[in-house]
């Protein structure tokens, strides 16, 4: 295993620089295509939210993948090399393992302990196989990534260390008043319909609003978002869904806006702001989750204007309390890491061990087929117990050595055991290539539509 992973993060970079390094979803999949076109890195996986920018890959040389995958986000972000390259962080076989983990249980988040991450690293995960970027390595790193993540939410109390950016940014923008009080008969304008606008809209809906107001580029994503806020046994909130052009309107009624769209531009201006301010009574508090901003940080200056945004949300959350759990998550993370680094040198010295069986296997058939030529005579009865005996003895000689060598390959340093496996038995280096190309063709079926 050869796993780098080189990234940038709220912890490692200002939100300036995050903003302007986000990839939309189309870039991300040209990212994915130059990194396997890319000499180093054999599969790649990007991890992109709100706060952080990640490149996964196997690379087969280490210095030279660092480079390649730095070079490559850089020009997919539009940031400069030069000016990006002190923001980046490097981890590369157990470290990145261990800093997807941690990614997962939600320790890196900005909120501690959130659990939107999750969904995050499927949508990853499902674009790496869908463009078949993601091989076996990053399929069975992604998937354990989730299920370490769910064990650490089902086995301890992290999900109280924290929540989600919602929540989180709704408390600030009560400033101190319980969320549900402060949200009590308020209307509400969220801006997009995808998973974080969707969040926000049935955070809102618990937290007490009256009505709720979305608007989208396409309209038939905001309907949708209003059926389900709407349908029986639900929240019972009011919800309507507006045309984008209708947003101007809608801000000279609302109380409270939500904003997380995938726009490259300001969806609303300080000047737009302003003229919804004319003649309205009562506060404007503003929410924008977008990465890069939907809402013009200008918006700060105006009277009777709050705005919560990504960079006040993350200094917020410099001083948010750590939860005893947390330690219990840590330790959660540091065991799958042990496990899965064990698994994968188990996996890796397999194709080699079926090589060995395959290759003694050839030796009985040759031998039996030697022998039925010098002894003509032995009827079926005498062939079948001759082959059976000699296939036992081969089968006894072969399983403890064969047993013993994937345990020790299991152990830290075990990857040697495997080139050892074939000087001594000069193995056919094809034959246990195709061995893990089969192997690979397998996981990618198995493992495919199951995120």
């Amino acid at each position: 295993m050869s796993l780098l992973v080189v990234g940038l993060s709220h912890r490692s970079a200002p939100v300036s620089v995050l903003e302007r390094a986000s990839l939309p979803a189309d870039t991300q999949g040209k990212l994915l295509q130059d990194t396997l076109a890319a000499e180093p890195a054999a599969e790649a996986a990007v991890l992109a939210t709100c706060n952080r920018i990640e490149l996964y890959a196997d690379v087969d040389k280490f210095h030279a993948g660092v480079a390649e995958l730095s070079t490559l986000l850089s020009q997919h972000s539009g940031v400069g090399l030069e000016e990006l390259t002190p923001y980046l962080y490097v981890h590369y076989e157990d470290r990145a393992v261990h800093h997807l983990f941690s990614v997962a249980c939600g320790l890196d988040s900005m909120v501690v302990g959130e659990g939107q991450i999750l969904g995050q690293i499927k949508d990853s995960l499902a674009l790496g196989q869908e463009l078949h970027s993601a091989g076996r390595l990053l399929n069975d790193l992604f998937q354990q990534s989730l299920r370490v993540g769910k064990r650490a939410h089902s086995e301890t109390g992290i999900d109280r260390a924290g929540q989600s950016l919602v929540t989180f940014g709704l408390e600030q923008l009560a400033d101190g008043t319980p969320t549900e009080e402060w949200a009590a008969g308020r209307t509400a304008l969220v801006i997009g319909a995808g998973s974080m606008s969707s969040l926000a809209a049935a955070t809102l809906a618990r937290a007490g609003v009256a009505e709720i107001v979305v608007a989208n580029r396409t309209r038939e994503r905001a309907e949708r978002l209003v059926r389900i806020l709407t349908e029986p046994g639900g929240t019972g909130v009011r919800a309507r869904a507006v045309d984008m052009d209708s947003v101007g309107d809608e801000l000279a009624r609302a109380d409270v806006v939500v904003s997380c769209t995938g726009a490259t531009g300001l969806v609303l201006r300080a000047e737009a702001v302003e003229a919804a301010l004319d003649g309205r009574e009562g506060p404007l508090a503003l929410l924008d989750l977008a990465m890069p901003r939907d809402i013009d940080a200008a918006v700060h200056r105006l009277d009777g204007v709050r705005l919560v945004d990504i960079e006040s949300l993350a200094e917020a959350s410099a001083d948010a309390p750590m939860a005893a759990d947390v330690d219990r998550v840590r330790t959660i993370v540091a065991a799958e890491v042990a496990a899965f680094g064990a698994a994968q040198r188990a996996a890796h010295i397999t194709p080699t061990v079926v090589a060995l069986r395959t290759m003694a296997a050839d030796v009985v058939a040759g031998e039996i087929a030697r022998l039925e030529g010098r002894l003509p005579d032995l009827d079926e009865r005498q062939r079948a117990e001759v082959s059976q005996t000699v296939r036992r003895v081969v089968d006894k000689l072969l399983h403890a050595p064969t047993v013993r060598i994937k345990q020790l390959a299991a152990e830290p340093g075990g990857a040697g055991y495997a080139d050892a496996l074939r000087t001594l038995f000069d193995l056919d280096p094809e034959t246990v290539a195709s061995v893990s190309r089969a192997d690979v063709t397998d996981a990618d079926i198995k493992n495919r539509g199951r995120v």
